[in-house]
């Protein structure tokens, strides 16, 4: 494949190249490649459309198996690829829970050509004190899920020693902490020698944390997602279908965010895409909201904003993840890396809508919101997946683990 005038920004200057694709790989970046060279035949004539490494999401629950009415494999990959993200690490608060190997090596089997991007899976961490199967599964899974906090699911663990036990046998551990429980995880973490990834950060208290930890120079890494930057308690009185955990917190805590990101202390964007159908949403207090498609839309319109620069988003939603997570070859436009690759239009002017949503929950909380670029094509491992609104029907993501 050969894709011409591409835009890529490097050191936040766009500039025009062509990125020939071969064996998946990305094997030249240049001002302008032959069409001798495209082996395949395949060209993509971009027209000076922006060019950006796949975004990696490393915080979803597609809600499969188990939950399969709100969300699939499937139809949560799609929605990915409609976003712009080209790989996805799901949760382990399935139905059953994956906390044992038998159980993520079922989920695995399951999940077999069945997502159209690229893929990675948690394991969890059970209050019963499941350490030894945690240790059976570090190569084979992207982290260790704790909930230290209630969420959605019957998966707390609040015991210390079990907490330390399972933080001893991960290679990374990545928690739901809220509150004092952020710096008690940061504590195990150094005790422990553990590294930690905190999903969700949503109050100035919690970046003061993890501020802290940096400084301390620990293994430590942060986390936000798109609802805790954009939304806050006052939209939450407007549409009572912004009940998620964290909850919703305060524009302050909003702007503690983005002053977090702009210093660095902010290490990814994760969308804990938790979707819940309408109905049930109107019917009971449930926690989470849908929010893969629209992410990559609100950080660009973020850009537009000044909010934070491209480099930086680039680092938040694709060189870092790959990084903390060791998915090699993935995050990077560079010669040698898989050809994750999105394509987007950055001169429109549109609110985010309510129509064509893949996602199986059918609705957004994002309704409304400016969008700063348009996903055009969505590409991984060179391979076309979503196209001007129309998806590839071959299913062709590969778990990154």
């Amino acid at each position: 494949m050969l894709i011409k005038n591409a835009l890529i920004f490097i050191n936040n200057k766009a500039v025009p190249k062509d990125i020939l694709i071969e064996n998946e790989k990305i094997t030249k970046i240049q001002d302008e490649i032959s069409a001798e060279f495209n082996k395949d035949n395949l060209i993509i004539y971009a027209n000076g459309k922006y060019a950006l490494p796949g975004i990696i999401d490393p915080h979803t629950h597609m809600r499969d198996p188990g939950l399969t009415y709100k969300e699939d494999f499937i139809t949560g990959s799609m929605a990915c690829a409609k976003g712009g993200i080209t790989t996805f690490l799901d949760m382990p608060n399935t139905i059953p829970n994956v906390t044992t190997k038998e159980e993520l090596l079922k989920k695995k089997e399951n999940s077999k050509n069945r997502s159209f991007v690229d893929y990675g899976f948690y394991f969890g961490g059970s209050k019963l004190d499941n350490s030894n199967e945690v240790k059976k599964t570090i190569h084979i899974s992207v982290a260790t899920k704790i909930f230290m906090n209630v969420s959605t699911g019957n998966m707390l663990v609040e015991d210390d020693k079990v907490l330390q036990n399972i933080f001893e046998n991960s290679k990374l551990v990545a928690v739901h902490a809220e509150g004092k429980m952020v710096k008690k995880a940061i504590e195990i973490s150094e005790k422990t020698n553990t590294s930690l990834y905190l999903c969700h950060l949503s109050t100035e208290e919690e970046i003061e944390y993890l501020r802290d930890a940096k400084a301390k120079k620990l293994k430590v890494y942060g986390e936000v997602t798109p609802h805790h930057l954009f939304l806050n308690k006052d939209n939450l009185k407007d549409n009572p279908l912004l009940v998620m955990k964290p909850q919703l917190k305060t524009k302050a805590d909003n702007n503690a965010l983005w002053k977090a990101i702009n210093e660095g202390i902010i290490d990814t964007i994760g969308t804990d895409h938790a979707p819940h159908t309408l109905e049930e949403k109107k019917k009971n207090l449930i926690y989470g909201i849908p929010g893969v498609e629209n992410s990559l839309e609100l950080m660009l319109q973020a850009v537009k904003e000044k909010k934070l620069d491209i480099e930086t988003l680039k680092r938040l939603m694709s060189e870092n993840p790959s990084k903390i997570f060791n998915l090699k070859g993935k995050g990077s436009l560079k010669i040698g890396y898989d050809a994750d690759i999105v394509l987007v239009n950055l001169n429109v002017n549109e609110k985010i809508d309510s129509t064509n949503i893949i996602s199986k929950c059918n609705w957004t909380p994002y309704k409304g919101f400016n969008k700063g670029g348009n996903i055009i094509t969505t590409i991984v491992r060179g391979n076309v997946v979503f196209n001007n609104g129309k998806f590839n029907e071959f299913k062709i993501g590969k778990e990154v683990i």
